[in-house]
């Protein structure tokens, strides 16, 4: 259709409602919301109705593809070999080789040295904390970082983002270690005395590999298993572009399991804080029973430990709100963490607070790496569930921040090469010792704000971590794990201080806020895994329930206009005399279709009754005699006049209905058909073409009977008045009376 020709009939359109006033555009609309009852104007319809020519739109005729052709059409597109395809599909898989040979040295290089300086400097106590929350020992933690931060450099595809140990995966991966090595008869609440040395107190004979293998190396060996199950099923994801499963963990609740997580989190390291020893609690419930196995052994608290926790808590937390408050006029964040990490190790190297109070310390930390081992493929049944969870979390958020950060800067990332970058950082370093990696919020910040443009931040900071591994970790043998546990509680922070953003949250949308709430209660009073499960569900059942029972209204019409607005939403609208206009905000399926006919029912009327009503009067006609069938047919006229002859066609505007489901299309007949029965027609307006479609399939309407089908409530509008027009008159209480 053409502009002009559109023009002509919106004018034709307009002057049929409106008389023969000539048409003048109209100003511009204000509306003013209803606050407690709705005061609708009936529009006197003396005037007469200019027949309106409808509106006609021919579809596009869809191709007649075979699906064999298709397939084979696919296929051979995917086989054809090039060599500017074969270049490009390695370009896209090492993205490294397209961005590296455009580096501009004079412009990007300070930045990235300097952000992968700091970043490096904060993951190395991080790495080392963090190591405790898996159940590895503190090398571990910093391999994992250092080689996440390298082969994310080659995979990734986001400037920003800084890939590393992630505290919530921490504790995953420590809830499955600590479950495999009970299992396996270990004493979880044993710390053997150093990293690379066997104890004589558990020792396990490894059938399989008819080697000793100590609980350090075991524990190495369930991670790394664990971690290599999450990188396969990462990288099949992005294989087979599944990266729609993360558009079920919505901001509220990626957020709640956060913070539920972080109580977690807190209660494990808590231990560490007071110097005591405890085994770790796993399954559901395990923080009330990690608190209640605390207070029972608080009279066994080291009270060195515990001065030394309350000394870093106050040096830690007013720092961190300090960098915080300042972050603006700070060229790089304060790392006080490493200061904190390097006082607490010379204080209880000189101190001798070991030998003197039995304090717990990090112990011996080797240099350089150990030799490369494959994971243990008979764990791979006892970890394949576990790594599932672990898995969607981990590239949910790496997608997530690293879309967020692009879309901040200007620049574009491929959500499955970004699965592929996440999944490699993850089964390439379980050979070489390492747990789960992923994106952190928290070091992203600071990667960004400290002036980060490429990936080659990445290998400065794996650079940093190099130097550790080989030369200054030896000196960490002093420090207490109480310090550590410090480090991990105060990066919490973040996700704690979520609760200040509730009363927001609860102003924008409260069902977000109860998908926050129950995610976050769950995943920390049951478990994480569960909690997570949980959290899904639910939000999907929420979705369900807006579905199941959304709003519904009765429309009138704007002023000088041809906008059709909710009578109970807003003043001075408009209804047309003879018509009820129904909208129903949601699509119609199976589950709300009895609400549909409800709601409609509601707020129209109901014509089963009525027809009933007017069968029961009919037979009392034949019963009577004829003076007084003549006195009961005016009583029955009168009773009846008030609600089911008050109109003559229910508009029912679709363009909130996304779709139909054969429910949906059987629902919409009924009610036609229910309600032609007592003489009222129903008429639809603003389909989609999906529902079009729908009803053309499901044989809603005759062929000659597609003009019941329009494409605006105002056209609707028209054709009720135009046709009503032709089978009778109004008069003045706006009831119609047929002259047949």
């Amino acid at each position: 259709m053409s502009s002009e020709s559109k023009e002509q009939d919106d004018l034709s359109f307009k002057d049929s409602l409106e008389g023969d006033d000539q048409y003048s555009p109209p100003s511009r609309i204000h509306l003013e919301h209803e606050k407690e009852s709705s005061t609708v104007f009936k529009e006197e319809a003396n005037d007469q109705c200019i027949p309106y020519p409808g509106i006609h739109l021919e579809p596009q005729e869809k191709p007649n593809t075979n699906f064999k052709q298709f397939v084979m059409k696919k296929l051979q597109k995917s086989c054809q070999c090039s060599p500017t395809k074969a270049k490009n599909m390695i370009f896209d898989f090492l993205p490294v080789l397209r961005w590296l040979p455009k580096y501009q040295l004079k412009k990007n290089i300070l930045g990235d040295v300097m952000s992968g300086l700091i970043v490096g400097i904060l993951l190395v106590p991080q790495s080392i904390a963090y190591s405790l929350l898996a159940g590895q020992e503190p090398v571990y933690g910093l391999y994992t970082s250092f080689f996440a931060s390298i082969i994310y450099f080659l995979f990734g595809t986001s400037r920003h983002i800084s890939v590393g140990i992630f505290g919530v995966l921490c504790l995953m991966i420590g809830e499955v270690v600590d479950r495999e090595l009970q299992k396996a008869g270990y004493d979880t609440a044993h710390i053997p005395p150093s990293s690379g040395m066997v104890s004589n107190e558990s020792t396990l004979l490894n059938q399989e590999s008819d080697r000793i293998c100590d609980r350090s190396c075991y524990a190495i060996t369930v991670g790394s298993t664990v971690t290599f199950m999450a990188g396969v099923y990462q990288v099949v994801m992005g294989f087979f572009q599944v990266g729609f499963v993360s558009v079920y963990l919505s901001d509220a609740l990626l957020s709640g399991f956060v913070t539920g997580a972080s109580f977690t989190i807190l209660t494990s390291q808590a231990k560490y804080l007071l110097g005591l020893s405890l085994p770790r609690s796993n399954g559901v419930g395990s923080l009330i029973t990690t608190w209640i196995h605390i207070f029972k052994n608080i009279h066994k608290t080291n009270l060195c430990d515990l001065i030394t926790s309350l000394l870093c808590l106050l040096v830690l937390v007013p720092t961190k709100e300090l960098n915080e408050h300042f972050k603006s006029k700070l060229k790089a964040p304060i790392p006080t963490e490493l200061i904190v990490v390097v006082a607490a190790t010379l204080a209880s190297h000189f101190g001798k607070l070991n030998e003197k109070y039995s304090t717990s310390i990090a112990g011996h930390i080797p240099t350089g790496f150990l030799p490369p081992k494959a994971p243990d493929w008979n764990l791979i049944p006892n970890v394949a569930v576990d790594a599932i969870a672990i898995s969607i979390i981990g590239f949910a958020i790496t997608v997530s921040l690293s879309e967020m950060f692009a879309k901040k800067h200007g620049y574009a990332v491929k959500a499955n090469q970004e699965m592929y970058a996440i999944g490699f950082c993850n089964i390439i370093p379980s050979f070489f010792h390492c747990f789960t990696t992923s994106a952190a919020l928290a070091k992203t910040l600071v990667k960004e704000s400290t002036g980060c443009q490429t990936q080659i931040s990445g290998v400065v900071t794996a650079l940093v971590l190099l130097l550790v591994l080989l030369v200054i970790a030896p000196l960490f043998y002093s420090l207490q794990k109480s310090v550590l546990g410090v480090i991990t509680i105060v990066n919490l922070r973040g996700a704690l201080c979520k609760f200040k953003d509730l009363p927001k949250m609860w102003k924008v949308s409260r069902m977000d806020t109860v998908i926050w709430f129950v995610t976050m209660l769950s995943s920390a009073l049951i478990s994480t895994e569960i909690g997570l499960l949980v959290g899904v569900c639910f939000s999907m059942f929420c979705v369900i329930l807006r579905t199941q029972k959304p709003k519904s209204s009765l429309l009138g019409l704007v002023k000088e206009s041809e906008i059709f607005e909710s009578t109970s939403a807003y003043k001075n609208l408009w209804t047309k005399p003879g018509i009820k206009i129904f909208r129903f905000v949601a699509p119609l399926y199976y589950i709300n279709k009895e609400y549909f006919k409800s709601a409609l029912y509601k707020r129209t009327l109901n014509p089963v009754l009525v027809e009933a009503a007017q069968k029961k009067a009919a037979k009392k006609k034949i019963r009577k005699e004829i003076a007084t069938l003549s006195r009961i047919q005016d009583e029955v006229s009168v009773q009846l006049s008030h609600d089911p002859l008050e109109f003559h066609t229910v508009v029912i505007d679709c363009s909130a209905v996304q779709f139909l489901d054969t429910a949906g299309i059987n629902t919409l007949k009924e009610v036609r058909r229910d309600f032609r029965a007592v003489g009222i027609q129903v008429l639809l307006a603003q389909c989609n073409p999906s529902v079009r479609d729908s009803l053309a399939r499901g044989e809603y309407c005759k062929q000659e009977e597609e003009n019941l089908l329009f494409y605006s409530v105002y056209e609707a509008v028209t054709f009720a008045e135009e046709s009503q027009n032709q089978k009778g008159t109004y008069i003045p209480n706006g009831l119609n009376f047929s002259t047949d």
